[in-house]
């Protein structure tokens, strides 16, 4: 209740007002304001209250990052849209979307610009929703997912399909950077009166995931689901002209190949470097790692440029090791891709260049991603063999993210175990420390040595080192540099 001061000032006033109020009258209009000003206040607590919860609930329930629902918020939604359908005369979709080769772009340019990558496409995406049944929603990581209900056809679905597409072709200028960047969409869908069961996400996501590594299917009519890969319709002459730049490059000296280090937790002394290729175009400047790459594997010149990085990495490994002849080994790491291991002669290629360069075999990691174990089964594990035979190491890339990583542990010949970036983001909370701690705890029980990627600040390095791992590279250590910085490094 109110007192002293805070008591209204309209019977201060009458106070004042000879006549005007009797005692008596006073003091029971007092006793109202009081009741009132009680009343006034609590119902200013409920509505705080209300908010408070209101806004927990909308957290709990969004993206922090790009605002969008969450998949808790398409949970509630597949559910209700569940009930909705069973007496419904219309079609009910699930649109999942991946983007293609985010990881390029966060390793080329950092998360900061991946976070704004992921908001612009948000944005646009966004604009796509027109219809308020409609849902978008970022699932996870850079997965988007669109919940479309009371469709009157599937052509509603393909004409979503197609403005997504479109939505890709242009490129994201992200402060002054340029990215073009495609996409991975699965889709599924029921018709009028047909149940909406989990399995309907569980389709999209799968198809979603042949999009990715196959090349582009629609199925035919009366299918169910279908898959396309989209954000390249609208610049295939700009790709074929940088596919024909891009074999001239490997002629005319355009191409090179920066080195990230790789440092020890022990000591942290550098133990090793990542080759990483880069292009600067003579007029485009330099050209995104994603580019690059997407050029290539989807042309014939993935195997061309691989063995030309491997060569060029073992040259200057080579020159490193005679240069500074009193240091330890130098451990020097190369990704490969799924073309390249399938190749026949692989392990051949990969001994005549060590022959060449005399590059000690052990120095050399050929880094795989996961997908390769994923895709080719028995016949990778042979191939693995074979590279194994030579005495090079083998290390397991952007290791947690596919369907069933630790499977691969004790089956395939892996040396190194790279926890992908993802998770290392995630060390300042209580579940991202117990799963780098435990993917680590596993990996040394099976004598696999662990790096972690994507490390940027000491914090996340600390965490690391009490997690048990072995090594950790990121921004933190340095970003990718030339092999001259390399060996000031090494010389320091």
């Amino acid at each position: 209740m109110c007192h002293g001061s805070e008591r209204f000032g309209a019977l201060d006033v009458y106070r004042d007002t000879p006549g005007a109020l009797s005692p008596a009258d006073m003091e029971a209009a007092q006793t109202l304001a009081d009741v009132v000003a009680a009343l006034l206040l609590n119902a200013q607590a409920r509505e705080t209250a209300l908010a408070v919860s209101d806004r927990f609930h909308y957290n709990a329930m969004h993206d922090p990052l790009t605002g969008l629902p969450n998949r808790l918020l398409l949970q509630e939604r597949l559910e209700s849209a569940a009930t909705r359908a069973q007496r419904s005369h219309t079609y009910t979709a699930v649109l999942f979307l991946d983007l293609d080769r985010f990881k390029q772009v966060n390793d080329g340019y950092g998360h900061q610009v991946g976070d704004q990558l992921l908001c612009a496409v948000a944005h646009r995406l966004t604009t796509l929703v027109l219809r308020r049944s409609d849902t978008l929603c970022r699932f996870s990581g850079d997965e988007f997912v669109f919940l479309c209900e009371e469709l009157s056809s599937v052509n509603d679905v393909s004409t979503l399909v197609r403005r997504i597409d479109e939505a890709f072709v242009e490129p994201y200028d992200l402060d002054g950077i340029e990215i073009i960047v495609g996409a991975s969409v699965g889709r599924a869908y029921v018709g009028p009166g047909e149940a909406i069961t989990p399995d309907l996400l569980r389709r999209a996501d799968l198809d979603m995931y042949r999009a990715k590594r196959s090349d582009p299917v629609v199925r035919g009519p009366g299918s169910t689901a279908e898959v396309v890969q989209v954000g390249r319709s609208g610049s295939n002459l700009d790709d074929q002209q940088l596919e024909d730049d891009l074999r001239c490059a490997l002629d005319d000296g355009h191409l090179d190949v920066a080195y990230q280090p790789i440092v020890r937790c022990s000591d942290g002394r550098i133990t090793g470097v990542e080759a990483l290729l880069r292009w600067t175009h003579p007029h485009r400047g330099t050209v995104p790692p994603i580019v690059v790459i997407a050029i290539a594997e989807r042309s014939d010149l993935i195997n061309e440029l691989g063995a030309w990085v491997l060569e060029r990495a073992c040259e200057d490994h080579a020159r490193w090791t005679k240069q500074h002849d009193s240091l330890p080994s130098l451990d020097l790491a190369v990704n490969v891709s799924v073309r390249q291991l399938m190749m026949p002669d692989f392990a051949s290629v990969v001994s005549s260049v060590l022959g060449r360069t005399r590059v000690d075999s052990r120095s050399l990691i050929l880094e795989l991603t996961e997908s390769i174990t994923m895709e080719h089964g028995a016949q990778t594990t042979q191939l693995l063999s074979g590279l194994t035979e030579l005495g090079v190491r083998l290390a397991l890339d952007d290791f947690g993210t596919g369907f069933s990583a630790l499977n691969h542990l004790g089956r395939l010949p892996i040396d190194i175990v790279k926890i992908d970036r993802s998770f290392i983001s995630e060390l300042d909370r209580p579940a991202g420390r117990i799963v780098v701690a435990s993917v680590t705890a596993l990996a040394q029980d099976l004598g696999i040595a662990v790096i972690a990627e994507g490390v940027e600040t000491e914090r996340q390095r600390v965490e690391c080192i009490g997690a048990g791992c072995d090594y950790t590279q990121g921004y933190l250590h340095g970003r990718p540099t030339t092999a001259e910085r390399i060996s000031e490094l090494l010389a320091g």
